[in-house]
């Protein structure tokens, strides 16, 4: 992949990274900006654009808890193949520049 991307191509690849991490069991914001180092903001406002690709995440509130404490979690996937998104989860976080785990 190319070393410096597009912000439209890195907003996508950030987007279906973010969906494929969330579909992987890193289901808060937290836990995503720990795996990949980005900002907070950054972080809530990807999950947010998901929509934008037809990816349908929830946030489903812990039993009992409160202040929005919880999991993300990705009901459907509309037009995006989550096994090609999850054989090139690779290639996006490289492509990224998000730290190696």
């Amino acid at each position: 992949m190319s070393a410096s991307l597009s912000k439209t191509k890195s907003s996508f690849y950030r987007r279906l990274y973010v969906a494929y991490l969330i579909d992987q069991g890193v289901t808060s914001v937290p836990a995503l900006m720990e795996t990949t180092g980005m900002p907070r903001r950054t972080a809530q406002d990807t999950i947010s654009s998901l929509a934008e690709l037809d990816i349908e995440c929830v946030f489903q509130n812990n039993a009992g808890e409160r202040h929005n404490s919880g999991r993300y979690q990705i009901i459907s996937w509309g037009p995006i193949d989550p096994h090609w998104v999850s054989q090139q989860a690779g290639r996006l976080h490289t492509a990224l520049g998000y730290d190696a785990d």
